[in-house]
């Protein structure tokens, strides 16, 4: 697969996910793709996955080298009850501030518990990195939180949506890519090089191959991706002239 980076002005985001269940297959992650698409929309690339345990030292390991790399660090997972639930201490670790008990996300969980039910297990979850601002869910009421540019979040999918949801609206966004794809009738080693001349000549527009075999036969999908529609129209015209000169069928792809 051929894949180039895009623009050096896009706004970037990586992405931690904590937790054992899913580096065992117990559990299967369906956080990553959704929050693949809920920044693309926004126009925030995101560049990098990492799946870490739950394990302290590997969750400040992998948040301290993001964040000097990206514009915001996102993390799923850890932030539960219980005892390996260890994201908040990590973090804490990372930016090397105090943990506590946070008086605003005592009250927050105030409206899903009785005060006899806020034990010192649940208030586990009210426990925030010193300087870090709140974010707010409507399902569980124990929040997430923002520090600088790290984003931590629920693991929960349900929890996790409406705490991505929330913090949106603070972050800085980039223009949304556009994407075209074509449908070529050949193998990706025959399109490789034709494709990796054209991306020569158009530096800014992302270029990626991906292939697939169906009916007995290989083909690939070309995707082009850019902020600039007039830009990616251009790119868009010289992919199909490549395709006329080296006779391939293809095929463009609507795209949803």
């Amino acid at each position: 697969m051929i894949e180039e980076p895009g623009p050096s002005d896009t706004v970037t985001a990586a992405l931690v996910v904590i937790g054992e269940e899913i580096l065992s297959g117990r559990t299967k992650d369906t956080n990553t793709p959704y929050i693949a698409a809920h920044l693309s929309n926004a126009g925030i690339a995101l560049r990098e996955v990492r799946i870490v345990a739950d394990v302290e030292a590997e969750i400040v390991d992998a948040v301290n080298a993001l964040r000097q790399r990206y514009a915001y660090v996102l993390t799923t997972g850890g932030i539960g009850p219980t005892h390996d639930d260890v994201t908040t201490d990590a973090i804490g670790r990372a930016f090397g501030v105090p943990v506590a008990i946070n008086d605003e996300a005592v009250e927050a969980m105030r409206l899903q518990y009785r005060p006899e039910d806020l034990t010192p297990t649940r208030l586990r979850m009210a426990r925030i990195p010193q300087g870090a601002a709140l974010i707010h869910n409507a399902v569980s009421r124990a929040p997430g939180y923002m520090i600088e540019n790290v984003i931590v979040m629920a693991g929960i999918p349900g929890v996790m949506q409406v705490m991505l949801d929330e913090v949106m609206p603070r972050l800085a966004k980039g223009r949304p890519l556009q994407a075209r794809s074509v449908r070529v009738s050949a193998p990706e080693s025959e399109v490789a090089t034709p494709l990796a001349a054209l991306q020569m000549a158009y530096a800014d527009v992302q270029m990626g191959s991906y292939p697939f075999f169906e009916h007995r036969r290989y083909g690939t999908y070309l995707v082009l991706r850019s902020a600039d529609d007039d830009r990616l129209a251009e790119a868009l015209e010289a992919l199909w002239r490549l395709i006329a000169e080296h006779g391939f069928a293809a095929s463009q792809v609507e795209e949803s």
